[in-house]
């Protein structure tokens, strides 16, 4: 069974299209209530399932958490609201409180039009496929309010903050601090505004923190990891020695370093394979994405890590990951997955383990980088028809064919699917950064006259 409304990472919209309204919301926390609610929980008597919201800072999270907030309580499931945190406390704070499930009302890196409802099972992890195919089912099954002395109950978790901040201070090695270190912090106007300085001073670290002043619409908006040039600028105008950039919802990391040089996503994966290949601490080998730099993976290979290549999407990293039994693994955009560390992707986290990396070498950023080059990397976004099938399309399989023959074994050319827009990404890489630009700048051509052809 294919699923109707959840992508790869739950289920987003723009606010007021459909499935993004209080209707849809409400309907989807009664589906969820009762697939919860059927579960074998071993409860005891007279006691409910019990799930975690939390949220990022957009506007619409207050009307959305209401909606998904009495869909659940009618189907009889009690509610702990957190108020705004990152997506990585929801999945530690459901763990810790043994509950049954925990929600997350973000958009993630979008602009705050957009809003999501995404779910974390009790191990803090995504939900399986089967829960998700049956939440869908529900969907189908009107709401039947549970009898008045059944309906869940809401409470608000006010320490939820300060608890993720001691959890994300616990995995940073206790006989090390970053004193000395000062650092500029970009919280993305998002749901780490109020946490991520903290973990950091408290640790240390001298902090200067922008993008720490939400009004609800300004979440990601030339700010944290999806517009870097505001940490890069105030890098070098403080003279930090780091730079730190979240997305809205917290989940994603990139850094700059004290000249304002910006690191994503597969540079950062590779500063931490190296320190646990060099501690004997790496477990297994790295799982990257598609999209994962080609240089990437050879370094790894010279380091005789094994490394392989998921589908784009943390949960499908996680997926590999759980097969091999490795630990280490992530995407170019930022999220990291240390999964000795915590269920989920998590930006602070990453960055902990970044900085624990250079303290223990006693390196900078740009000095842990000397043997990983990136190949040059253009994406080029074509909004399409969702419905196209570029795959079996002659005219961009051809298109494809030349410009790997044009590359000659040294490059990679990848087209897919976005999971969350209606675009098509076309990727090239390789070593001549001006054939690349080239033949992605052609491809894309190739698939907006297919696009248009077909509109």
């Amino acid at each position: 069974m294919s699923r109707k409304y959840f992508g790869t990472d739950g289920v987003r919209g723009k606010v007021g299209d459909y499935p993004i309204t209080p209707e849809f919301v409400m309907h989807l926390g009664y589906a969820a209530g009762k697939v919860l609610a059927a579960a074998d929980w071993h409860l005891g008597k007279g006691e409910h399932p019990a799930v975690l919201i939390g949220k990022d800072t957009r506007i619409s999270g207050y009307m959305l958490e209401s909606a998904l907030q009495a869909g659940l309580i009618a189907a009889g499931v009690d509610v702990y609201l957190a108020g705004p945190v990152p997506t990585p406390a929801v999945a530690y704070l459901t763990r810790a409180l043994r509950l049954q499930a925990g929600i997350v009302i973000s958009a993630s890196h979008n602009p705050f039009e957009d809003n999501g409802i995404k779910f974390f099972s009790r191990h803090g992890t995504k939900l399986p496929d089967e829960i998700e195919l049956a939440i869908e089912a529900g969907l189908d099954a009107p709401i039947v309010t549970m009898s008045s002395a059944d309906l869940g109950k809401a409470k608000r978790l006010d320490d939820a903050a300060g608890r993720y901040i001691e959890f994300c201070k616990s995995t940073f090695p206790s006989d090390l601090d970053l004193r000395g270190l000062k650092l500029v912090v970009d919280c993305a106007n998002g749901a780490a505004y109020h946490i991520a300085r903290h973990v950091f001073h408290e640790l240390g670290a001298d902090v200067v923190a922008i993008g720490v002043q939400p009004d609800g619409k300004n979440i990601n908006d030339g700010c944290g990891a999806t517009s870097p040039a505001a940490l890069c600028k105030r890098v070098v105008e403080e003279g930090a020695d780091l730079g730190i950039a979240l997305d809205g919802d917290g989940d994603r990391l990139v850094m700059a370093d004290a000249a304002g040089r910006l690191y994503d996503g597969d540079q950062l994966l590779y500063v931490l394979a190296r320190h646990r290949k060099q501690q004997g601490a790496l477990k297994g080998g790295v799982v990257g994405t598609l999209m994962t730099n080609l240089a990437l993976e050879l370094v790894l290979k010279e380091m005789g890590v094994p490394f392989v290549r998921a589908k784009v999407g943390d949960r499908y990293v996680m997926e590999l990951l759980q097969q091999n039994d490795w630990q280490l693994g992530g995407e170019n955009s930022g999220h990291i997955l240390c999964l000795d560390k915590h269920s989920t992707g998590d930006g602070i986290i990453s960055a902990l383990q970044v900085l624990h990396a250079l303290r223990v070498s006693e390196q900078t950023l740009v000095q842990a980088m000397d043997k990983l080059i990136l190949y040059p990397q253009v994406l080029v976004n074509v909004r399409v028809a969702k419905k196209l099938d570029f795959a079996t399309d002659a005219h961009v399989s051809a298109a494809i064919l030349q410009a790997e023959s044009a590359l000659a074994g040294k490059g990679r050319v990848l087209l897919r699917a976005s999971g969350t827009e209606p675009l098509l990404r076309v990727m090239v890489e390789g070593e001549d950064g001006k054939l690349v630009r080239q033949w992605a700048e052609t491809i894309a051509d190739v698939v907006r006259n297919v696009a248009s052809a077909a509109a």
